[in-house]
């Protein structure tokens, strides 16, 4: 899930409200290059009985394509993680402004300086596209945040710009030195099944089987191929907000992801992560 330290739209508080009204036990927030709502959510999870296990989205880059990586259970003081987020985040505010300028050529003009701002107001907090998609519908130039990727931001559209970042491979040492288990982040979105292979080569734990844009036929697909490869599973829902928007052709869409509890990790899914890390963590250990 995430919280509005990156680009989700509830704060942590008003998250484990919600997760706490749908009856969850155990939740991982997984901001997008930050590990800056943890401690909140954990502060304010806590009295009412449930577990926080700490988490992240960090976005690599492979052949100029967006390769997302899910890290668990990790210690989110580890000095190695701290300055890749560091060196994330200052590429993301680069990022937003360029974009901004590209759409400003178009005459689509949005207030990037308050954007990012509002970002960095929170500290260790992250900014990317769909918070300018967000000040492009309130500036009126498009009626939702969907549209806003559809017609101007997403891959190949007029004010799209290709991210540089760290590979893959950088990214899963990362999540390792910190003592967590990587995991590959909804790969039937992602479409690039051909890293998954050689990324468990290298060291990649997991893969996200369970996620709300996957369909059955996903669900299967990716079980079977982590039981193919020895790999384990991970899951989640991926809330970023209420969000009612019609998904692409032959996927459930993002009503989903505004369903607490409509994507869960299987019980015994959790367990192995939580016994990999344990190892890892052990074998780090002096």
């Amino acid at each position: 899930m995430h919280t509005t330290a990156s680009d989700g739209r509830l704060s942590p508080v008003e998250l484990v409200a919600r997760a706490a009204s749908a009856g969850l036990t155990t939740i991982s927030v997984t901001d997008h290059d930050t590990v800056a709502a943890i401690d909140e959510v954990t502060t304010a999870a806590e009295p009412k009985g449930i577990r926080v296990i700490s988490g992240i989205e960090i976005t690599s880059i492979d052949q100029g394509r967006d390769v997302h990586m899910l890290g668990y259970l990790f210690d989110k003081s580890s000095a190695t993680l701290a300055e890749l987020l560091v060196q994330q985040r200052a590429l993301r505010v680069s990022r937003v402004r360029e974009i901004a300028d590209r759409l400003a050529a178009l005459n689509m003009f949005v207030d990037a300086d308050s954007v990012i701002a509002a970002a960095a107001s929170r500290p260790g907090a992250s900014v990317g596209r769909p918070q300018l998609a967000r000040a492009l519908v309130r500036a009126g130039h498009v009626e939702s945040v969907q549209q806003a990727f559809d017609l101007w931001l997403a891959t190949g559209r007029p004010a799209f710009v290709p991210r540089i970042g760290p590979s893959p491979a950088i990214v899963i040492d990362a999540i390792h030195d910190a003592g967590g288990v990587a995991s590959f982040a909804h790969p039937g979105v992602t479409m690039r099944d051909d890293l998954i292979a050689p990324l468990i080569d290298r060291g990649l734990d997991a893969i996200e089987v369970y996620h709300s844009d996957h369909t059955t036929e996903d669900v299967m697909e990716y079980r079977n191929l982590a039981i193919r490869f020895n790999a384990l599973v991970s899951g989640g829902s991926d809330f970023h907000g209420e969000d009612n928007q019609p998904g692409r052709p032959g996927r459930p869409g993002r009503r989903q992801r505004s369903t607490f509890g409509a994507i869960c990790l299987p019980p015994e899914a959790l367990a192995a992560l939580e016994q990999r890390a344990r190892l890892r963590q052990g074998a780090a250990a002096p």
